[in-house]
C-alpha cells in the first residue's frame, strides 16, 4: 500500500492545497494530511479548527485522512506509515528549500519526497497572503475549497 503524508500548518488550507491533494490521490492509496501545530507559532485558527474545515472537503473521499501533529514531519510520517512525503512547488525559492528538506527527511528516516509543481491558476496563493487579506478584511472565500455539498 502506498502511502504519503501531505504536511504543512494549512493556516489556512488553500485551493492550492487541495489542487495538490487532488492531483497525487491517483498516485497513492491513501493520502494523510498532516496539520501541523507549533507552540511557538501564532495561528489564525486553532489546529482542531483547520483539521475539522480539511475534514469537510474530503468527507465523501475514504482515501483522505487528517491528522495534527507536532513532532518531526519524519516522526509523524513513521507514525502514520508513509513512505513518501507530498510537497508543493510554487517557486524556485519553494524548490530550493524543499529540495534541502527532502535530503535531510530521505537521510533521517528513509522517506522520499514527490513534488509537484503547482498549477499556473493556483501558483500565486499563499497560505500568508490569505491571511494577510483576511487581516484586512477582505473577502477571501475564492482562494478557500468549497466543501462537497451535503445532497449527495
Amino acid at each position: 500500500m502506498r502511502i504519503a503524508a501531505f504536511t504543512g500548518s494549512f493556516d489556512p488550507f488553500t485551493t492550492g492545497h487541495d489542487d495538490i491533494v487532488r492531483r497525487a490521490l491517483p498516485l497513492f492509496d491513501r493520502i494523510v494530511i498532516g496539520v501541523g501545530y507549533n507552540e511557538h507559532k501564532q495561528y489564525m485558527e486553532p489546529t482542531e479548527e483547520r483539521c475539522r474545515k480539511i475534514c469537510s472537503y474530503y468527507k465523501d473521499e475514504p482515501r483522505v485522512e487528517i491528522v495534527a501533529y507536532n513532532d518531526l514531519t519524519v516522526d509523524f510520517c513513521k507514525r502514520v506509515g508513509a513512505d513518501f512525503i507530498i510537497k508543493g512547488i510554487r517557486s524556485m525559492k519553494d524548490f530550493e528549500y524543499e529540495q534541502e528538506m527532502a535530503e535531510i527527511n530521505r537521510r533521517l528516516s528513509g522517506v522520499e519526497t514527490v513534488c509537484f509543481f503547482a498549477s499556473p491558476e493556483q501558483a500565486h496563493i499563499s497560505s500568508s497572503m490569505v491571511r494577510e487579506l483576511r487581516h484586512f478584511g477582505k473577502d477571501i472565500s475564492a482562494f478557500l475549497p468549497k466543501a462537497p455539498s451535503s445532497n449527495t
